[in-house]
């Protein structure tokens, strides 16, 4: 079974701008959980770089579970917080430290000791609060605001971003000393789209999810649907899939989600594929065999659906009529093309009525046969 990863609040799931579930099925995915869950046995400071909404938090979390701390587990958005309040937020203060601090209060690094504190978006923070951070980092302590007194820490520090780094570094907006205290391990989590296998688990899940808040029961993805799914570019990664599903379920009719329910309007970052979203059915580009696998499983589970009668004979005179067409009907590169010899290939296209039975070549073959047989036919 795929490990799935959710926010420990799912029951009361809504639309939000972070990714709220993560499944490993595709073969790029699992190589990604192997490398984390290692990660995750170490004490190392750890740096997770990827897209927004590719599930940054999650594998935070994940982090957090799967390692040997019992403190809690605190995550904190650094873009959230305006600069005059992000410092006060992450390190505390004491009472009279600002004008309205009437009472001392304790910062996200302390609440989290014992713990893992997650930052995110670390390369929004001012060149100054890089400093600060730095310094707990390096000295693991923290220093309230208005404080003379530090206070010990024993936090686990993973920090994400979604923007390139050593740009920021290039353009002096970042620190190179604390890009480096942050990745001593580093996690690339990549899009959506490079892992085409965990779309439609995805996409099961996220129906499986919603359908009970909708109060919807067997909901399925038709094989045009499945397709478009595919074929899509998911700019906006888990977060968009999500939206996608949600908005389905709601238009869909008769429990099904076809192709024109979805809602694929995000405009890639990646390159302009225009023509796939006007037609979301078209095939993948060979060139990605994940991808055209994926879409080969969609057509085959499609045909099981439908009941197809003797659906291993439809499926191999299909793979050898289009073959032998798109050869120009030409036996010895046909073969090339399905890896199998040109013997085989014949026995093939005789049984398809593809090619007429050659009396000469067809009684010679019996007669070699016979040859080796002789007392057989004496009679």
């Amino acid at each position: 079974m795929d490990k799935l990863l959710t926010f420990p609040d799912q029951s009361g799931m809504t639309l939000s701008i972070r990714a709220k579930a993560m499944l490993f099925h595709d073969p790029r995915s699992s190589e990604l959980l192997q490398q984390v869950e290692r990660i995750a046995r170490s004490d190392a400071t750890t740096l997770i770089i990827g897209e927004t909404g590719t599930g940054k938090e999650l594998i935070a979390r994940h982090i957090h579970n799967q390692s040997e701390r019992r403190g809690p587990f605190v995550a904190v958005n650094c873009g959230a917080f305006s600069e005059s309040l992000i410092d006060a937020e992450l390190f505390g203060h004491e009472a009279g430290a600002f004008t309205g601090a009437t009472q001392a209060r304790s910062g996200w690094f302390e609440a989290a000791n014992g713990g893992t504190l997650f930052l995110d978006e670390i390369g929004d923070l001012s060149l100054a609060l890089q400093v600060k951070l730095l310094r707990v980092l390096q000295e693991r302590q923290v220093v309230r605001l208005g404080a003379r007194h530090p206070i010990p820490l024993n936090v686990r520090l993973v920090a994400a971003t979604n923007v390139d780094l050593h740009k920021a570094i290039a353009a002096e907006r970042f620190r190179s000393d604390l890009y480096y205290r942050l990745g001593v391990a580093t996690v690339h989590l990549p899009p959506l789209s490079e892992r085409t296998g965990d779309i439609l688990p995805l996409a099961r899940h996220f129906i499986d999810v919603y359908s009970g808040k909708l109060k919807l029961e067997n909901v399925t993805l038709s094989a045009d649907a499945k397709l478009a799914l595919l074929s899509y570019e998911w700019p906006g990664n888990i977060r968009e899939l999500e939206n996608v599903i949600h908005f389905a379920l709601i238009v869909c009719r008769d429990n099904q989600i076809q192709a024109e329910d979805l809602k694929l309007t995000g405009i890639s970052h990646r390159h302009q594929n225009h023509h796939a979203r006007q037609a979301p059915v078209a095939a993948a580009p060979l060139s990605n065999a994940d991808s055209f696998l994926q879409q080969l499983s969609v057509l085959v589970n499609s045909m099981i659906d439908a009941d197809q009668p003797d659906l291993f004979e439809r499926l191999e005179e299909g793979l050898v009529r289009t073959a032998f067409d798109t050869c120009n009907r030409n036996q010895v590169q046909t073969a090339r093309v399905l890896g199998i010899s040109r013997n085989i290939l014949r026995t093939h296209l005789k049984r398809f009525g593809l090619i007429g039975f050659e009396a000469g070549a067809d009684i010679a073959a019996v007669g070699t046969v016979a040859g080796g047989h002789g007392e057989l036919l004496q009679h």
